[in-house]
């Protein structure tokens, strides 16, 4: 027998073999099938765990290809044995090629939002994200559409690099401080242009009850869960379409709509919280107050007041109660929220529909906020030529309004924080009376009856007309009307209602409609060159009326009607303009790598007179894709890199009179024995003309590492020319003021925005955004300074940023007299108004936010801060409250006044209060200016999405189970509330903090459920 020799490779074939059969025994091998296969499997979103319906799977080098069902399924017979490769895309997902070797299989996507193949909408049209040239920033509401906040816009705070978003107060529902690389007007409108589903809609209040300089948002009166995503537009070239609505930067918000070939889906979102406010302010008890009375009495050598009763005084210090009225004023509030919606489409028609009910409380009582919404979007392909469509909201927002800010007539702050706590809300006859010369807080609780109801219509239609692949026609007529119905009533038991009562009624009603045609034309020619075109007209009317009635002298206060009263009066208001608009842009791309666009915008207003009314505002745009030239093509790390760089000219008309340029007659109160007459109103500036801002933007996009790093850095200068501004003139000329072009303001800047995917495993991912901005506001020319604010603490000055705080600077307290030492700055010896000085500004140094994502498994966790640094804050409440004993019983004294000098060699900022120191609350004094810096810890969000098994037995696609908090912490130096409740709702006065209720910290438990 001859011996069998066994060479490398049969040792080799061995050795697979046993090896293989070793695997197959341990089940950890599957055989390869000899059959055609069925594939089967499931598609979910890499982040959220949900399924996806719609994406599209197909073999590689074959022609069939199925989507997914709406729970994200799919199966098709290959015609191959495994393994299987698979080409697999959806919009909004990166697309991928991967090799499938088990089935059933599950597929995850990576969601593409920071991809260079995402759609921006810009002016009209849409661009690739890549192809970008303006300043634009595009933002998702997913995240944050469940803080319980009134309004949308309040939601984006932190999240857009140069987007300043200051909550004025803790109420939900009223109108916030937006600001869009700053602030370029003195009295014309400073806020951004509002554009929903293509409608210009109005963001100014109709409000005309006084609620302390505090006004309510109409943007409130969106549903937020309804918005899709939101883009900033904020550099000249990304606003030029828009002309002069578009000046102080546009929100393009786009709605909810259903997708061509989707299942019909239902989606339900429910929250439930509680809110309260994080911290009140500390005041003095009883006791203490009593003892700092005293304390100042016995400095200027009068009696004391609070000795024994004996002695005829109003019994010792240690006698008096305390009395808190600040937690009869402030609750645990409730917020709550549902929506509903249903959605999808066939190949031809796609439909939304939702229903929505939101009600807040507010921390303070009895202010409250409620919305109830519908929603109907619908798009049909009438053939391959012609599509028509409509987008349709119809809101109802009821609102119990509540009094703050400033004034003693129905203040429910000034009443609970500004009353003494030593006083009883009893007089000796034990009735409820009213001390300091406020409300008393129970009475004015028990019959607090202010509030209103806005019903809001906003909505479009629109047809399109595709000539061929390049030509499109698109014309559309958009709606926005607002009836406003307002009311309060004011009882014999308030001091605005003595003594016989006193109610007031009025119903405003604001209405815009649009007309525009667009025709659009876009080719690629030779596989290199793009060219696009648009031209297009705008034509707006919008009109204002308002009526309104008082009455006063009531028989009971049970007769609230106006009809009831003993006296009335009556008043009527009306306001009209048009606007008509011819606009076009070129835009140009060579090989996707050089770019380049031109647009020119013309307005004409009724505004203005004749030979005024036109204003022209080009703008044009340059972009290099360095990425796609050869020194940087293998650069394999970068996968993006664009300079980019921007010139306009925008004009501004928005919030000045509708007949501002002209001479006005009134017949207003003007009687005479009893017959009509009329007077004089107005002088006519036959001259007045546009505001216009020109902006320089340049620009650096880049992303890396497989687009897991990218980031925007921009800095702009903008400057404004002609301001429209209301200047005094001389009584001699029978008239108090008129407007004028006579100001020019400067705003320059930088932002950074990074977004990275800090980890992106199978199981765990983390990723992460920073936005940090900073810009600096200057008024280059006025001709006097202007004042605004109590106590004129607000200043205008040329040479320094608009909102400056003009204040006398205390140095230090004497330790040897306890006196107040202020810094005497012309040298007088003398402390006077010319020693008041401006020191800061409403102005951050530095402002924006942070936010990660992080995901295990089926957990999500979402944590977001937002900051400003460097900003001032006048504490207007400590003016109130730091006098000592000065103010006796007309004021509160807060506990901080403990801390005052009482002997020689005490250190301190707080004076002796005595007669020489009543400038211990000296009008303007620089002791309560402080810095507004904070880091607020906005939102965390935990929450777990159901495994699809489970889901597949309760045959549902998603549900999200989650718990949030928002307004966790917040880290500030500043002593009041709430570093943000420095925006008075007012014009020209923002910073000042006076009587304003915080942003609550809140905790909710919601689900997300798709059916």
């Amino acid at each position: 027998m001859k011996n069998i020799g066994l060479s490398k490779y049969g040792v080799l074939c061995i050795f697979s073999t046993f090896l293989l059969l070793s695997q197959l025994a341990l089940g950890q091998v599957e055989t390869q099938p000899i059959i055609n296969a069925t594939l089967q499997g499931v598609v979910l979103d890499d982040l959220t765990g949900e399924s996806i319906e719609g994406v599209t799977i197909k073999l590689e080098a074959v022609t069939h290809s199925v989507k997914t069902d709406q729970k994200g399924r799919f199966q098709f017979v290959t015609g191959q044995k495994l393994p299987f490769t698979l080409l697999v895309s959806y919009v909004g997902y990166q697309s991928q090629r991967l090799v499938v070797n088990t089935s059933p299989t599950v597929i995850r996507l990576k969601r593409s939002s920071e991809d260079l193949d995402e759609v921006v909408v810009v002016g009209y049209t849409t661009v690739e994200k890549k192809n970008l040239i303006g300043s634009i920033e595009k933002v998702g509401l997913k995240d944050v559409s469940a803080i319980p906040t009134g309004s949308f816009d309040a939601q984006l705070q932190g999240k857009v690099a140069g987007m300043q978003v200051a909550s004025n107060t803790g109420v939900p529902g009223e109108a916030l401080n937006i600001r869009l690389r700053g602030a370029t007007s003195i009295n014309a409108n400073n806020n951004p242009l509002y554009v929903i589903d293509g409608v210009f809609v109005n963001s100014e209040s109709l409000q005309t009850i006084n609620t302390g300089g505090k006004a309510t948002s109409p943007i409130a009166d969106l549903n937020p869960s309804d918005i899709e995503f939101v883009e900033v537009l904020k550099d000249a070239e990304a606003t030029a379409l828009y002309g002069s609505r578009g000046a102080n930067g546009v929100i393009l918000i786009t709605t909810k709509r259903g997708k061509n070939g989707q299942a019909t889906k239902i989606d339900v979102n429910l929250y439930s919280g509680r809110a309260k406010a994080a911290k009140l302010w500390d005041l003095t008890t009883g006791e203490e107050h009593a003892l700092l009375v005293n304390e100042y009495n016995g400095n200027i050598g009068r009696a004391e007041p609070f000795v024994s009763t004996a002695e005829g005084g109003r019994g010792t210090p240690a006698e008096q109660q305390t009395y808190d009225r600040l937690s009869d004023a402030f609750r645990t509030a409730g917020v709550h929220s549902a929506d509903i919606s249903l959605y999808g489409g066939s190949d031809n028609t796609t439909y939304y529909l939702s229903g929505g009910y939101n009600k807040q409380e507010a921390i303070l009582r009895p202010i409250s906020f409620d919305r109830s919404s519908f929603r109907f979007n619908s798009d049909q392909k009438v053939n391959d030529k012609i599509k028509v469509g409509s987008s349709n909201s119809l809101s109802r927002t009821g609102r119990n309004q509540g009094r703050a800010g400033d004034g003693p007539q129905g203040g429910i702050l000034q009443a609970a924080l500004h009353t003494p706590t030593y006083l009883s809300p009893y007089n000796d006859q034990g009735v409820l009376v009213g001390r300091a010369g406020f409300d008393n807080l129970t009475l004015l609780l028990d019959n607090y009856d202010v509030g209103s109801v806005s019903l809001r219509y906003i909505g479009n239609l629109y047809g399109e007309y595709q000539f061929s692949p390049s030509w499109r026609f698109r014309s559309t007529f958009s709606l926005d009307y607002n009836q406003y119905d307002e009311h309060e009533y004011w009882n014999n038991l308030l001091i605005a209602g003595s003594p016989e009562g006193l109610a007031t009624s009025a119903i405003g009603q604001a209405t815009t409609w649009i007309n525009e045609q667009t025709l659009t034309y876009r080719k690629k020619f030779s596989g290199l060159h793009t060219v696009g075109l648009l031209v297009g007209n705008t034509l707006q009317g919008s009109t204002f009326s308002l009526t309104s009635a008082s009455g006063t002298g009531f028989a009971t206060n049970d007769f609230k009607l106006i009809s009831a009263a003993a006296n009335t009066t009556s008043s009527q208001d009306w306001d009209k303009y048009n606007l008509a608009s011819f606009f076009g842009r070129i835009d140009y791309a060579y090989d996707d790598r050089y770019l380049i666009d031109f647009s020119l915008r013309a307005d004409g207003s009724s505004k203005f007179n004749k030979g005024y009314q036109w204003g022209y505002f080009p703008a044009v745009g340059l972009a290099w894709r360095l990425k796609k030239e050869s020194f940087l093509e293998n650069v394999t790390f970068l996968d993006d890199l664009k300079l980019r760089s921007s010139y306009g000219i925008t004009g501004n008309q928005n919030g000045i009179n509708s007949f501002a340029s002209r001479q006005l007659w009134s017949g207003v109160n003007t009687s005479y024995q009893g017959s009509a007459g009329i007077v004089p109103e107005q002088l006519a500036n036959q001259q007045l003309s546009w505001e216009k801002t020109a902006q320089f933007n340049i620009g650096l996009d880049a992303a890396l590492f497989k687009n897991r790093l990218s980031l925007a850095v921009n800095y702009y200068s903008k400057y404004t020319t002609d301001g429209l501004l209301t200047e005094v003139l001389p009584g001699t000329t029978g008239f108090g003021e008129y407007l004028n072009n006579a100001a020019e303001i400067s705003n320059k800047g930088f932002e950074l925005t990074l977004n990275s995917v800090n980890i992106q495993k199978e199981n765990f991912s983390w990723s992460s955004s920073l936005n940090i901005a900073r810009n600096v506001n200057n008024i280059e020319k006025l001709a006097k300074p202007m004042n605004f604010g109590s106590r004129d603490l607000i200043l205008f000055q040329e040479g320094s940023p608009m909102y400056s705080f003009w204040v006398y600077n205390q140095l230090y307290v004497d330790p040897a007299t306890g006196d107040a030492v202020y810094e005497d700055v012309n040298g007088d010896g003398k402390i006077t108004t010319d020693d008041r000085q401006i020191l800061g500004s409403i102005w951050p140094d530095y402002f924006g936010g942070l936010s990660n994502n992080f995901q295990y498994k089926n957990f999500d966790l979402q944590t977001f801060f937002n900051f400003s640094v460097g900003n001032e804050v006048y504490n207007h409440n400590r003016f109130f409250g730091e006098a000592g004993g000065a103010r006796d019983a007309a004021r509160v004294i807060f506990a901080s006044n403990l801390d005052r000098w009482q002997q020689p060699g005490d250190i301190t900022d707080v004076p002796r209060s005595d007669g020489v120191n009543n400038n211990n609350y000296k009008d303007g004094g620089g002791r309560w200016l402080e810095d507004g810096s904070y880091l607020r810890l906005r939102t965390v969000s935990l929450g777990y999405n159901v495994s699809s098994k489970v889901l597949e037995r309760l045959a549902v696609s998603k549900l999200r189970i989650y718990a949030q908090a928002t307004n966790l912490f917040t880290w500030t130096a500043y002593t009041g509330l709430d570093p943000e409740s420095a925006a008075n709702g007012s014009a020209n006065q923002q910073g000042i903090d006076l009587g304003t209720p915080p942003q609550p910290r809140s905790f909710q438990l919601g689900i997300n459920l798709t059916l």
